[in-house]
């Protein structure tokens, strides 16, 4: 190989080698223009991102139309899917459900993490927790004006979280019992 073929190759490496320093350079200016130095939220914003992307996906696959939103709320990311069609809640939110879980599953199978992200679709979640709320008041006010517990209907974990957290703020205690998918919230005086 000729001397001069060689300076050639050196000069295109050195070339390549400082393009790949300025992206870098570039890549640390971004983070801190947007004031990401949590990387506890960078991941969570992969994997709203990574969920979403599978979602769009699957949503163009099957056809349907809606919008999707991302963001993140205290530990987990949230995923929304915006749309008029209650195809993907499903009776029950059964098939928002299963869709939750096969997003989380195509997080963990591009991230390598386990995801605890919240799906909802034309805004199920949402309703469903405002009619458990107000479940669990009603619940809460038998609980103090009988002294006997309460038993709720069957639940999924997302539900029974909201009511254990609604009934510890009203001061009662609560716990679940029964065997997926009929496990429920008791609710009792402390």
């Amino acid at each position: 190989m000729s001397d001069e073929l060689k300076d050639d190759q050196a000069t295109d490496l050195d070339d390549v080698e400082a393009v790949a320093v300025d992206a870098d350079a570039e890549d640390e200016v971004s983070d801190d223009e947007t004031g990401s130095d949590d990387g506890e939220e960078s991941a969570l914003d992969q994997e709203g991102d990574a969920a979403a992307d599978y979602l769009e996906e699957l949503m163009d696959i099957v056809d349907l139309d809606g919008d999707i939103d991302t963001y993140v709320e205290g530990d987990r990311a949230h995923v929304s899917i915006v749309t008029d069609s209650q195809t993907l809640v499903g009776k029950n939110g059964e098939v928002l459900d299963a869709l939750q879980e096969l997003a989380r599953l195509a997080v963990l199978t591009e991230t390598g993490r386990r995801s605890r992200l919240i799906l909802d679709v034309a805004g199920y979640r949402d309703k469903r927790r405002q009619e458990l709320l107000i479940m669990t008041r009603e619940a809460v006010t038998e609980v103090q004006t009988s002294g006997e517990p309460v038993r709720l209907p069957a639940m999924n974990p997302f539900e029974r979280k909201i009511v254990h957290d609604a009934v510890a703020a009203a001061g009662l205690t609560s716990e679940s019992e029964g065997v997926e998918p009929q496990r429920r919230v008791v609710v009792s005086a402390k």
